[in-house]
């Protein structure tokens, strides 16, 4: 039987940087379990689209969740980033918005 998850890396990733907005990549690739170029592209996939916000704190980047987005598929298009991340989490809305 073939090993896989109800969430994507790409999602996986979000909640890292929801759960600890000053995480570092590799960090965040470890969790996840992919190298750390790859959660450097999914951040910056990421951001492209607008769901995150990266800042530069020092030497660190910090970043911020626009919980108010919808999320892409058509499906789901009613749910806002901010609700499913809250979920995931296991916190209150108000805490990843």
């Amino acid at each position: 039987m073939r090993e896989w998850t109800f969430l994507t890396n790409h999602a996986h990733v979000l909640l890292c940087v929801v759960r600890d907005p000053h995480a570092r990549l590799r960090d965040v690739a470890e969790q996840v379990g992919i190298t750390e170029r790859a959660a450097q592209r999914i951040v910056a996939d990421l951001v492209e689209a607008g769901y995150l916000e990266r800042d530069r704190e020092g030497r660190r980047n910090r970043y911020q969740l626009h919980a108010e987005l919808p999320l892409r598929h058509p499906m789901e298009h009613d749910t806002a980033i901010g609700e499913l991340m809250a979920v995931v989490a296991g916190v209150g809305r108000d805490t990843v918005a």
